[in-house]
């Protein structure tokens, strides 16, 4: 009875840990499509930013800039890698989609909304 007890527990910390990791992620991690190309791109933590690397296509292995932030919004850096630029950019997340915008001077802004794979 004592080792069927210990293992239930130990079963139960196991899943609570796992729930922990999971809940801990912020919802700008994970895969992206871009609409406009079909590529993908990753986004990863690493010491409070989150950078993309694109999965697909043409530019793949590429970072595409890293944002900081949490929760819904996300502020930082946007690599237009087709014009080899760099852009003030913005994300917002909402469940499965990410509004991503690049910025010039702050104000004029071009972007798309991108959907989690």
């Amino acid at each position: 009875m004592r080792q069927i007890l210990a293992t239930v527990s130990l079963a139960a910390l196991v899943g609570m840990g796992s729930m922990a990791t999971a809940y801990s992620a912020e919802p700008i991690e994970g895969t992206w499509k871009r609409p406009s190309t079909g590529t993908l791109v990753k986004y990863s933590g690493s010491g409070g930013k989150f950078c993309g690397t694109v999965l697909s296509g043409e530019h793949k292995g590429k970072s595409i800039g890293c944002m900081s932030g949490s929760g819904e919004s996300y502020k930082g850096t946007v690599i237009a890698l087709d014009e080899g630029k760099t852009y003030s950019g913005k994300a917002t997340v909402k469940g499965g989609s990410m509004s991503l915008k690049g910025c010039v001077a702050g104000f004029i802004c071009k972007g798309e909304t991108w959907q989690r794979q």
